[in-house]
């Protein structure tokens, strides 16, 4: 949770110093969507070999060569001079993370049994918007009290300072980190032998359970038809996640606010997400249930995001950013049980890279179009208008999609 906190500031305070960098740069809405957005390309393009060289090599190793790259280049990115510069170190930032996320998601299902897992899941994604939520008000903050010193803009000791504590975890990780718990020594023998036990019975299917379990090679797994259509949903979702969340603070700054009541401001909407998430994915677990448990908080995010286009002012706006924001952190952990239902142990790593290599495209896709899209309207309400309308499709989507998949309350 610590490592994903600081990875998901190091990926989003773009956002902040975009208040000030885009004057500084001269960078236009499209050129800032564009630019923000190509770290998902750069992610996407390593995604799937990274995890399949963390399945090799071992968590703590490969988790720890990817926090200290990029805390390295996200420090850099205080150092663009323009356009070009900040495309090439978003790019750059997206290759150096590549395998994180869906890592920790293969690394947990070596842990945790089936049952688990959506509590589990969500646990360790309350770091997303808490990250974002204590992110804002210090992002802020950084902007203000260090403009000017040592000749340094405020947005550029924004990238430095945040950063630092990326790469103290990259080195702390290989210390700390176990990759198995077969190699656990702070576990007894008899747990490493009664959690082994677990995990492999949840692995051999049984013909009473209605779910799906791949046993082809990895590269048929990868083309599963239900696998690609869960790649569509996350695509879906993440087109809304970064959609709002990399324009959050330039749509709450237009309200006329200053750098830091604007990160405070901000924090709301993910203080409320992070509300809903575990008591979210608590009651699928208790239930069951995955399918709608995914795509009705979807749904409300998109008529949120579609109320929010409307709002006749700041107030009834945040208020619908919240509801969208508690929507999509609602679906996001209770999606990631999904891809673990249908994969065995040998096709986990390369389909969960594949889901969110493909489904992480959303994350260009979001930024550019409201970016475009604000350039060519000179307004944010058409562009949440439509982020809106996608989320209840996919919302609508993964009900269907997810059908079958339910599994017995543990």
């Amino acid at each position: 949770m610590l490592c994903y906190f600081c990875a998901y500031l190091d990926r989003v305070n773009v956002s902040f110093a975009a208040l000030t960098m885009n004057r500084d740069l001269g960078l236009s809405a499209s050129a800032y969507g564009f630019g923000a957005g190509l770290f998902f390309l750069g992610y996407v393009a390593f995604e799937i070999p990274s995890n399949l060289i963390l399945e090799r090599v071992g968590a703590r190793l490969w988790i720890a060569r990817i926090m200290v790259t990029w805390s390295l280049i996200s420090g850099a990115t205080a150092f663009v001079t323009g356009e070009t510069t900040f495309s090439l170190a978003r790019l750059a930032l997206g290759l150096a993370e590549a395998g994180f996320f869906p890592g920790i998601i293969f690394y947990l299902t070596l842990w945790f049994p089936a049952e688990q897992r959506g509590r589990i899941i969500g646990t360790f994604m309350v770091a997303v918007p808490l990250s974002a939520a204590v992110g804002g008000p210090v992002s802020g903050l950084i902007l203000t009290a260090t403009d000017g010193a040592l000749g340094l803009a405020g947005w550029q000791w924004l990238y430095l300072i945040e950063a630092a504590p990326s790469l103290v975890l990259g080195v702390l990780t290989l210390t700390v980190l176990t990759d198995r718990p077969a190699d656990a020594a702070w576990l007894t023998p008899a747990e490493r032998t009664a959690l082994a036990a677990r995990l492999a019975a949840d692995a051999r299917p049984d013909a009473a359970e209605p779910r799906e379990h791949l046993r082809a090679s990895r590269l048929s797994a990868l083309r599963q038809p239900r696998l690609l259509g869960l790649a569509l949903v996350y695509f879906g979702l993440s087109t809304g996640l970064y959609a709002v969340g990399l324009w959050l603070p330039q749509i709450v700054a237009g309200f006329g606010l200053a750098p830091l009541a604007t990160g405070l401001v901000s924090a709301l909407p993910y203080c409320a997400a992070a509300a809903v998430m575990v008591p979210w994915t608590r009651r699928s677990d208790a239930t069951g249930e995955r399918a709608w448990h995914t795509g009705g908080p979807a749904i409300l995010a998109g008529i949120a995001l579609v109320a929010a286009s409307q709002a006749p002012g700041p107030l009834v706006s945040i208020l619908a950013l919240s509801a969208a924001s508690m929507g999509v952190f609602a679906a996001l952990p209770t999606f990631w049980t999904l891809p673990t239902t249908l994969l065995d142990a040998r096709a986990a790593a390369g389909g969960i890279a594949l889901v969110n290599a493909v489904g992480g495209l959303g994350g260009f896709v979001g930024p550019a179009l409201m970016g475009w899209i604000r350039d060519a309207t000179g307004r944010f309400d058409h562009a949440l208008a439509a982020v809106g309308l996608l989320l209840v499709a996919t919302g609508l989507f993964a009900a269907r999609l997810g059908r079958g998949l339910r599994k017995p309350a543990a």
